[in-house]
């Protein structure tokens, strides 16, 4: 029992005490909560854009021949989203993150940016569709009430269909993002020092599997029960707030 305590105790200090590993672990979960916080706004900017462009394509010129040069824009715009949506949808995440590290910025390797695009560019795919399901899911006799009251289309969707999609699309768009938190352990691909890579790397140097994957699969758990705490607490508040 005294050798399992000892051997116990010899393992977490060469996972954690020697060279300051328990700093590498901090920097590298760093690296992974700056990649994760800007590609989710990356994604959500760029999902809510197409989302728009798809929704107002399938509501207004889907099935219709362009009667001016505003719809053939629009026809257009659909049909560059649907190849954007397919391309990223179609193949894994790990291979657009190497395309954009080893090809798009093979002049510069600035990996970090590479990732946050990468998994920005990834996320914003199916945020798009998650949200245009929700915009497709409120009663279109809502758009013409608004007509009737003097709303444009613009304004329609941004003062009455979106605040409502948004409720309905928010348990998806959270699962969303917490799929993304883990999609990022993947930036070791490229040589990021990214909290899984850097416990992999204290593996390899102490030849000690179970401090350094244990304790990364645990601070991935923490986030993901944070993010899922503030994602039930935002969703409790705006159900009170429709009472």
């Amino acid at each position: 029992m005294q050798d399992f305590f000892s051997e116990i105790s010899s393992s977490f200090e060469k996972t954690f005490i020697t060279d300051d590993r328990w700093l590498q672990l901090l920097n590298g979960l760093g690296v992974t909560v700056q990649i994760t916080i800007f590609a989710a706004l990356i994604g959500l900017v760029l999902g809510f854009l197409i989302a728009v462009i798809r929704s107002t394509h399938d509501m207004t010129v889907q099935g219709k021949k362009c009667r001016n040069f505003s719809d053939f824009i629009l026809k257009f715009l659909n049909f560059l989203c649907n190849i954007y949506i397919t391309i990223i949808r179609g193949t894994p995440v790990v291979i657009q993150l190497m395309i954009m590290y080893f090809i798009v910025f093979a002049s510069s390797r600035n990996g970090i940016f590479a990732a946050i695009l990468s998994f920005g560019i990834n996320s914003g795919a199916y945020v798009a569709e998650i949200v245009r399901s929700g915009i497709m899911s409120i009663d279109k006799g809502q758009f013409e009430a608004s007509r009737s009251l003097g709303f444009n289309y613009s304004s329609t969707m941004i003062h009455i269909i979106l605040p409502q999609a948004f409720k309905n699309i928010l348990p998806a768009l959270g699962n969303e993002f917490i799929v993304l938190v883990k999609e990022t352990s993947v930036a070791g691909y490229v040589a990021l020092q990214d909290l899984t890579y850097v416990g992999n790397l204290i593996r390899s140097r102490t030849y000690e599997a179970f401090f350094p994957l244990i304790t990364v699969a645990l601070i991935y758990l923490i986030i993901v029960l944070i993010l899922t705490f503030l994602l039930k607490k935002l969703e409790r508040r705006l159900r009170n707030s429709d009472h």
